[in-house]
């Protein structure tokens, strides 16, 4: 049996229900909890200060209306209000407040509700015409799932993404952080992961907003004193999606609104996806109460294509571009640019270009001539593959014994060097380095390193070793 308080409150949510959207229904009247009624005044338990202030602003002209119209002339409301903890107290505390006397000012929409005068007519304060607000979700139709390549260099991330869009907020995968290098495709796996689950659930409010945008939003809404809209419009998002959260090191106040704003999406079940260029143990500027909850779901990587899957990139953009080139060339261009997909498809774009330009046919010849010029003016990073065929080729080892577990003396040292090589001239994560050189974790890289230091300063043979190989890697 329901308690005074539950009757009374559940009426008003009747009411209240009709006059606001589905979702701030859910988001702003679903979280209060009824607590007492005493005196024909109805007590209210909410979250936090900053729900109680987002009430009174947009909520209290209809939250009033309606109390009186379910208690009467001397009906009247009352907040307690949950703080939060500090350091004396191991329990949160709550704070009794009165509703204020003022009207809404920031939803007038709902402030002036119709009074048809009568309780016998069901949900009285129905506006007609009341919308829903759109959220445009700035998402890019071309990176979708059905071209975004899958390899060996990303399958886990694919697979979780798959995962996440059809079951947002609904797996372990909360949040998604999707890292891996420049131009490796985590833009384009972020964007696919939105498109699919508009795809498959319309009704879902989808964003997609690089943290730079987010700053420069939260920067605005404090010049102009909004940040509590700024706040509520974030938490009202079903799918959050931030590209390159890494840009929130040093930003101390973006990073504490967004600390809030990412527990309160975890907490109502809805889905963030973040990307970033290294993992979270590897970040830094951030706090660590963020890169603790960044760690709460699935953190994985995006690796440099292998040939196999450069090759494929190649074929799905000359079928997306609607244009053929002979087999030798595309070969050419997968073995020739090794170091992201972004490079990759520039490349391809590039011999078009000039094929179209100069009137010439694709030839093996052309791509040389313009694989030789584009390469000297990207002055691209070499790739860890290319690291391990330089080190394995100095050594006279196959690259499989490299990648092996054996624990040689000459394949341990060649192994450590790759590594130390590959930290040191490119911009490829711990994690990526080792899972590149048969699934070491990062510790095993950073051990590696710090050995091959350690060897250059007491060992002058394996200092000529190390001054040789970069020699012949960054010649390549």
């Amino acid at each position: 049996m329901k308690k005074p308080q539950e009757e009374v409150w559940s009426r008003c949510l009747t009411v209240i229900k009709d006059n606001v959207s589905h979702q701030s229904y859910k988001t702003w009247f679903e979280p209060i909890k009824p607590l007492s009624l005493k005196n024909d005044t109805l007590t209210i338990q909410v979250p936090s200060p900053f729900f109680y202030e987002w009430l009174e602003e947009h909520y209290i002209t209809l939250l009033k209306k309606t109390i009186k119209r379910e208690l009467g002339p001397a009906g009247s409301l009352e907040y307690s209000i949950i703080m939060e903890k500090n350091y004396n107290s191991k329990k949160p505390v709550s704070v009794k407040v009165p509703a204020s006397n003022r009207n809404a000012t920031r939803n007038p929409s709902i402030s002036m509700p119709v009074d048809v005068g009568t309780r016998a007519i069901k949900n009285p304060f129905v506006i007609p015409g009341l919308k829903k607000v759109v959220v445009e979700s700035q998402l890019n139709p071309n990176y979708s799932f059905e071209n975004f390549v899958e390899g060996e260099c990303n399958r886990l991330a694919r697979s979780a993404g798959f995962a996440v869009a059809h079951k947002p907020g609904g797996t372990a995968f909360n949040p998604l952080l999707v890292y891996g290098g420049v131009g490796l495709g985590k833009t384009h796996l972020a964007h696919a992961i939105g498109i699919e689950i508009k795809n498959q659930q319309p009704e879902k409010t989808v964003l997609y907003v690089s943290s730079e945008k987010f700053t420069q939003q939260f920067i605005e809404s404090v010049r102009n004193n909004t940040q509590n809209d700024f706040i509520h419009f974030y938490q009202m998002i079903d799918i959050l999606i931030i590209d390159d959260v890494q840009f929130f090191a040093g930003k101390e106040k973006t990073q504490d609104v967004f600390f809030h704003i990412f527990n309160h999406l975890h907490q109502t079940g809805k889905q963030l996806v973040l990307t970033a260029d290294k993992a979270p143990i590897e970040m830094q500027g951030i706090e660590q109460r963020l890169l603790s909850r960044f760690k709460w779901g699935l953190s994985a990587d995006l690796q440099t294509p292998d040939l196999e899957t450069r090759i494929a990139i190649l074929q799905q953009k000359m079928y997306t571009e609607g244009i053929e080139l002979p087999k030798e060339v595309v070969e050419y261009l997968a073995y020739s640019i090794s170091t992201n997909i972004r490079e990759l498809e520039g490349a391809l774009i590039s011999l078009i270009a000039q094929s179209s330009l100069n009137k010439k046919s694709v030839t093996l010849e052309l791509a040389k001539q313009m694989i030789d010029k584009f390469v000297k003016n990207t002055a691209r990073e070499v790739s860890i593959e290319y690291i391990q065929k330089v080190v394995c080729d100095y050594f006279n080892l196959p690259i499989e014994l490299l990648k092996s577990k054996t624990r040689k003396r000459e394949v341990v040292q060649a192994r450590q060097i790759a590594m130390y090589f590959a930290k040191q001239m490119t911009k490829s994560s711990l994690a990526s380095i080792g899972a590149h050189t048969g699934g070491k974790d990062h510790a095993t890289v950073l051990h590696a390193c710090k050995t091959v230091n350690n060897l250059m300063e007491t060992d002058k043979r394996f200092r000529g070793y190390i001054e040789d190989l970069e020699k012949k890697i960054s010649i390549q």
